[in-house]
C-alpha cells in the first residue's frame, strides 16, 4: 500500500539524536525542551496537549488508559470488590507503586521512539524534535512525583535524569556510527550515572532505598535499552521485542525497588506487595503498554508499510501483550480468558481500520471504524460487568473505552497527518 509508505532519509551521523541531547540534557535551563525548529525554548509543567502532534498525543493515550487516566484503577477496584482481595488498590502505597511502574515503562518506550524516529527520519526532522518532546515531558512528570515525596529534590532529579538520556543519545550515536569506543564511554558514563542516582535515592529514602540496589537496577536498564539502540541502528526488527523486555524491567523491578524503599522511608499507607497493588499495577502497566504498541505499530506502517519485516515484528509484540491481558483475566476467570482474548483482538483490528481511513483520508472508513469500537465497547461493558459480578457496569466500561478511542484516534490521526500527509 503505497500511502503507507515514505522513504528513508539518509542520516547525518555527526548529528543524530542532537536535538534529543539538547530537549533532555540542557543546563542552563531544566525547563527546557525543542521547538519544531530545533532551537531550545521553555516547557512549562502544564500538561496542555500541543496540537497535532502525535507523540504527545500518543503519550495522552497511553495514560489514558492506565493509572493516571482511571481506567486501570476501575477495573483493579471492581476486581478487588469482587475478589476481596489483599490490601487496598486505592493506598498510597499502591498508587505509588502504579505510578512509578507507568511513569518508568513510559521512559523506556518514548526513548526508544525518539531513537528509532531519528533513525528514520533524521535528527533534523519534524518528527523526531515531536518524539523528543514526548519523552522529555515524562521526564517532568517523574520529576514532578519525585517533588511530591520532597519538593527542595525535584529539580535535582530532572537534571540529574535529564543527563543520562544524554549518555543513551551518545551511545546511539555509536551505535549508528558503529563506534564502540563511543558506545564504551557511554556505558561508562552511565554507570558513574548509576552511582550518582543510587545516592540520590539512598538519600531520597533516608536509606530504605540502598544505592547499591539501584545501581543494579540501573546497569540493567542500561544493559536491556542499550540492546534496543543497538537493534535499533542494525535496523533488527527484533528490536520491538527488545524494547518490551526493557520497558518490562523498569515496570516491574526498578518501580516496584523505589516504592517498596519509599513505603518503608514514609511509611505510606498500603502495602506495596499486596495482591491490590499488584493488580492496580499490573493492570496500568499493560493497558498503557497496548497503546504505546498500538501507537508504535500505526507509525511503522505509515513509514515501513504494513508489508515490512518491522511491520510484522511490531504486530507480534502487540499481541503478546494481547495474551499477557488475557492471562490477567483468566487468573480471575479461567473460562472467560479465550473470549476475552477473542474479543480484545477483534478491537484492535478495528483501529487497524481507522488507521487504514486516517492514513488514506477516507472519513468513511473512520466512520465505520468508530461504529464498530462503540459496538465493541458495549460488548466489552457486558464483559466486565458480567466478570466482576456487577461491581463494575456496562455504563462505566463504555465510557473509559470511549476516552480509549478518542485520544488513540486522535494520535492515529495526526500520525497520518504527520508521516503520511
Amino acid at each position: 500500500m503505497k500511502q503507507l509508505r515514505r522513504a528513508v532519509r539518509p542520516m547525518a551521523l555527526a548529528a543524530v539524536l542532537g536535538l534529543l541531547a539538547a530537549a533532555c540534557a540542557n543546563d542552563e535551563d531544566p525547563q527546557a525542551g525543542p521547538s519544531p525548529t530545533g532551537q531550545v525554548t521553555e516547557m512549562t509543567d502544564d500538561p496542555t496537549v500541543s496540537a497535532g502532534d502525535p507523540f504527545d498525543l500518543l503519550f495522552v493515550a497511553c495514560q489514558a488508559v492506565g493509572n493516571n487516566g482511571g481506567t486501570a484503577a476501575a477495573i483493579a477496584g471492581a476486581l478487588d470488590r469482587a475478589l476481596g482481595l489483599d490490601g487496598d488498590v486505592e493506598s498510597a502505597a499502591s498508587t505509588t507503586y502504579a505510578q512509578l511502574s507507568t511513569l518508568l515503562q513510559e521512559h523506556v518506550y518514548f526513548a526508544g521512539i525518539a531513537v528509532v524516529q531519528a533513525y528514520h527520519t533524521g535528527p533534523d526532522s519534524p518528527e523526531f524534535t515531536l518524539a523528543a518532546g514526548a519523552l522529555d515531558r515524562n521526564s517532568v512528570e517523574l520529576a514532578d512525583l519525585i517533588g511530591s515525596v520532597d519538593a527542595s529534590k525535584r529539580d535535582a532529579f530532572l537534571e540529574l535524569w535529564r543527563q543520562h538520556i544524554g549518555f543513551f543519545v551518545n551511545y546511539a550515536l555509536g551505535a549508528a556510527g558503529g563506534d564502540q569506543a563511543m558506545i564504551d564511554q557511554a556505558k561508562s558514563d552511565l554507570a558513574n550515572y548509576g552511582e550518582q542516582a543510587g545516592a540520590f535515592f539512598e538519600e531520597l529514602s533516608g536509606g530504605a532505598i540502598p544505592s547499591q540496589a539501584v545501581q543494579a537496577s540501573l546497569a540493567m536498564h542500561v544493559e536491556t535499552l542499550g540492546a534496543t539502540i543497538e537493534a535499533a541502528a542494525a535496523g533488527d526488527s527484533n528490536v520491538f521485542n527488545l524494547l518490551k523486555e526493557a520497558a518490562a524491567h523498569t515496570a516491574d523491578m526498578t518501580a516496584k525497588a523505589l516504592a517498596g524503599g519509599l513505603d518503608v522511608a514514609l511509611d505510606l499507607d498500603g502495602d506495596v506487595e499486596s495482591a491490590a497493588a499488584t493488580t492496580l499495577q499490573t493492570l496500568s502497566t499493560l493497558l498503557e503498554e497496548h497503546v504505546l504498541l498500538a501507537g508504535i505499530a500505526v507509525r511503522t506502517a505509515f513509514v515501513d508499510g504494513v508489508d515490512s519485516a518491522s511491520y510484522d515484528a511490531i504486530v507480534a509484540a502487540l499481541d503478546g501483550n494481547s495474551l499477557d491481558l488475557a492471562d490477567v483475566i483468566g487468573s480471575v476467570d479461567a473460562s472467560k480468558r479465550d473470549a476475552f482474548l477473542e474479543l480484545w483482538r477483534q478491537h484492535i483490528g478495528f483501529f487497524v481500520n481507522y488507521a487504514l481511513g486516517a492514513a488514506g483520508g477516507d472519513q468513511a472508513v473512520i466512520d465505520q471504524a468508530k461504529s464498530d469500537l462503540a459496538n465493541y465497547g458495549e460488548q466489552a461493558g457486558a464483559f466486565f460487568e458480567e466478570l466482576s459480578g456487577g461491581e463494575l457496569t456496562s455504563a462505566d466500561v463504555q465510557a473509559a473505552l470511549q476516552v480509549h478511542v478518542d485520544t488513540l484516534g486522535a494520535a492515529i490521526e495526526a500520525l497520518a497527518a504527520a508521516l503520511v500527509g
